[in-house]
């Protein structure tokens, strides 16, 4: 990679080694250790023609697919009487619905027992749905042959014939007495050696113990302190401490069986940090909890635990997911832990990244053009992902509850069908560009900016390093805005509760009116959502107004150091410390926290992932002070630092730029982040003019020169690569790009990461 990616005051390992360490933690039990063996070398010890190592890297891959088609019925009275009608689709229907797989197991011979869930939704409307467990064969669809389709062989009825349960039921008075999800809303299973069934559910919430044939054996087994508002055992006036729909959606069970680890789907309700889920273990000789939790932290509150797999050497795997579909999904990933590991600084798990669903390479072309995600790179991005188990082989399978008939991930107004697929973790090998490739707070071009969708996207379109723009809220919490004035880029000039926030202050000399952050605790803050800053511009952005809440600075970081680049690389996270000497003057100065922040991450290290910069200076030198990772000052071109202004320091930006004053920020910076102007200068008529000795001067004096922003809009771009007269329209990002990489320039800040590393691929070839 680029100097400015080197430790700043000591060495480290290559970063194809450190890539190479992540890769074999994420994947030592999911594929052959040799997998992650060392680095290819040469007669130039690996490196090819621009001195870059190869990095041996897992590539998700799609090997097979199959789907029940979301309209199959079951044999069985009637269903869907009272569910929510959508897609086109309206109950009752005339026998069974099968709502997609919530929990799975396998079989054997290719078989495998897959169960719904509660059937609609909720208590209210599923109570002629009843719960079963179905013994499914796919005929797997891998691109050279199979159907693709899913088989259901048999089914068993979960019941309670023998009268175990103390509460009333739907099929109360009846022999079978067959259960509905208007008794229990089950969601995860393990099978034991004996045959029995262990089942996870929210209502209570539950463990269930069935026999081979679905009889309920035991009393259900309530976890201590946990009830949700659907409990039976709720006393009246009693609060619930778990929310609805948030018990036991995943558990695992361990090799042996005598364990059982179910996973609250959410947050306690009065737990203070809303990323806490909890993993509990059950004794399935004793019939108890041992008492034994661990703490898992989501990337963001709203996410939820979809499932649970122990692997064969006692790691865990677990689905977390977001509540969004389609193109709106941001968060659909397996992660690992592993429970024998020392918990880290907060008390969490330590969790590493297997796979995102969202990026899964489809090389043989699998059902491609059948609807969103169905294309050369393949993705579940239904609401819910809520099915891993690895494979006999060592393969993923995945899946989905389809949500019958409110999911339409794939095609829009045509309800989901259940899908299964399976991921085999390829290893290949990839060499990492020269040129960095800044997602410009996030990949803004697509999503609004500051948001983790946008982070997520850049991170798929194969950006090296996320951008957050770092401001404080009111209680001293570090968030990502663009600017501490938040009207253009929140809904909260829409929100009547916060009308009487709206002020003027003098920000870096200049009046500016609105509603700012440092007005707003992070909790007032967290019930607004983002919107495009620009939507006459991008209104393919503004499509996701209203969906995402601001991030904090720690969800930033988080998202970056449990992703990968498309090089197998961690993710870098560049953070742009917004109106220092502003924040200072009114005691909520972002240096110190900012550094907090990173120990608390593990990121203040020399070779660290991590750039950080600014406009002004002193700044940047107390960064110097406090923190071990690099630096980069940002120069405009035109105006001058403000905290010089305010000092009365007569430097501008210009001045800066200069031999001398290159060599001035080399003593306390690694790099320059230059506006283009200052790299190529543009003459009268907005075309590129000829080049300035920045770039040069900058590395004569030991700096990395990063460029920014390169948008696609015409309006942005200069004269010289705008398609036509209209400024919104798309211009030829990809001219502008060589242009300025000519220059010798080791980066650029992108709203587009997509064309800029496609750009700088092709250039490469």
């Amino acid at each position: 990679m680029t100097n400015l990616l080197r430790p700043r005051r000591r060495p480290s390992p290559p970063a194809a080694l450190i890539a190479l360490s992540a890769a074999s933690a994420l994947v030592a039990t999911l594929v052959p250790a040799s997998a992650s063996a060392d680095v290819g070398r040469d007669s130039h010890d690996g490196r090819d023609s621009r001195g870059e190592r190869p990095v041996r890297t897992v590539v998700p891959t799609l090997d097979a697919r199959a789907t029940l088609s979301a309209d199959h019925l079951a044999p069985g009275p009637a269903s869907g009487a009272a569910a929510t009608p959508a897609n086109g689709r309206t109950g009752p229907w005339c026998g069974q619905v099968i709502p997609g797989f919530s929990a799975m197991v396998e079989g054997g011979d290719g078989t495998f027992w897959a169960q719904p869930d509660n059937g609609f939704g909720s208590q209210e409307n599923s109570a002629d749905f009843l719960l079963r467990n179905y013994l499914i064969r796919p005929d797997w669809d891998t691109g050279e042959g199979g159907s693709g389709r899913i088989e259901i062989e048999s089914y068993i009825e979960y019941n309670d014939r023998d009268g175990v349960l103390d509460f009333p039921i739907v099929n109360e008075d009846t022999e079978e007495r067959l259960l509905t999800g208007a008794d229990f809303d089950i969601e995860s299973i393990a099978r034991a050696k004996d045959g029995t069934f262990w089942v996870g559910e929210e209502f209570g919430p539950f463990l269930l113990h069935f026999d081979a044939d679905g009889t309920l054996l035991d009393e259900p087994y309530p976890l201590p302190g946990a009830t949700s508002p659907q409990s039976p055992y709720l006393e009246d006036g009693e609060q619930p401490t778990v929310a609805s729909s948030r018990g036991f959606e995943a558990m695992s069970a361990s090799a042996n069986g005598h364990y059982l680890y179910p996973v609250l789907e959410g947050a306690f309700v009065d737990d203070p940090d809303q990323r806490r889920r909890v993993i509990n273990e059950f004794d399935t000789r004793s019939g108890r909890y041992t008492g034994r939790t661990w703490s898992y932290q989501t990337d963001q509150p709203g996410d939820v635990i979809g499932d649970a797999f122990t692997t064969r050497d006692g790691s865990m795997l677990l689905i977390e997911r977001d509540d969004h579909e389609g193109d709106q999904s941001v968060i659909k990933r397996v992660y690992r832990v592993d429970l024998d590991r020392r918990a880290d600084g907060e008390g969490f798990l330590h969790k590493e990244l297997v796979l995102d669903a969202l990026r899964i390479d489809n090389p043989r072309g699998i059902d491609v053009g059948e609807g969103y995600g169905l294309g050369e790179t393949y993705s579940l991005p239904v609401q819910s992902f809520e099915t891993v188990l690895q494979l006999k082989d060592g393969r993923l399978l995945i899946g989905n509850d389809n949500n019958y008939p409110a999911g339409d991930a794939r095609v829009a107004g045509t309800p989901d069908d259940t899908e299964l697929a399976i991921v085999d973790l390829e290893r290949t090998t990839a060499r990492p560009d020269a040129i960095t490739v800044v997602s410009h707070r996030g990949a803004s071009g697509y999503r609004p900016e500051h948001t983790l969708a946008a982070y997520e996207t850049a991170i798929a379109q194969c950006a090296e390093y996320i951008e957050p723009d770092v401001v404080s809220t009111k209680d001293g919490v570090l968030v990502a805005r663009h600017e501490n004035e938040i009207g253009g880029t929140t809904d909260v000039s829409e929100r009547p509760e916060f009308a009487d926030r709206r002020t003027t202050k003098t920000i870096d000399g200049v009046q500016v009116s609105g509603w700012f952050t440092e007005d707003l605790t992070l909790a007032e803050l967290r019930t607004l959502r983002a919107k495009e800053r620009l939507p006459q511009v991008r209104p393919q952005s503004a499509a996701f107004d209203g969906l995402y809440q601001v991030p904090t600075l720690d969800e930033v970081l988080d998202l970056a150091r449990h992703s990968r680049t498309c090089d197998g690389l961690p993710v870098g996270v560049y953070p742009e410390t917004k109106h220092p000497t502003y924040f200072d003057g009114i005691g909520l100065s972002l240096e110190q926290p900012l550094v907090a922040e990173l120990r608390r991450n593990g990121l203040d290290r020399a070779d660290a992932p991590v750039i950080l910069q600014s406009f002004e200076t002193g700044n940047l030198r107390e960064l110097d002070r406090l923190t071990r990772v690099r630096l980069a000052q940002l120069v405009n071109g035109t105006g001058a630092p403000y905290d010089l202004v305010a000092a009365g320091d007569d430097r501008t930006y210009a001045d800066l730029v200069t031999p001398a004053g290159l060599r001035d920020i080399a003593r306390y910076a690694d790099g320059l982040g230059a506006e283009k102007n200052v790299i190529i200068p543009r003459e009268a008529d907005g075309t590129l003019g000829t080049p300035t000795n920045v770039v040069r001067d900058a590395h004569r004096a030991g700096l990395d020169v990063h460029a920014w922003t390169f948008r696609v809009e015409n309006q942005f771009l200069a004269a010289d690569f705008r398609s036509s007269a209209d400024p919104n329209a798309p211009g030829d990002l990809s001219g502008e790009l060589r242009a300025f990489l000519a220059t010798g320039i080791d980066g650029v800040f992108t709203d587009n990461p997509d064309i800029a590393v496609a750009t700088i691929e092709a250039d490469a070839r």
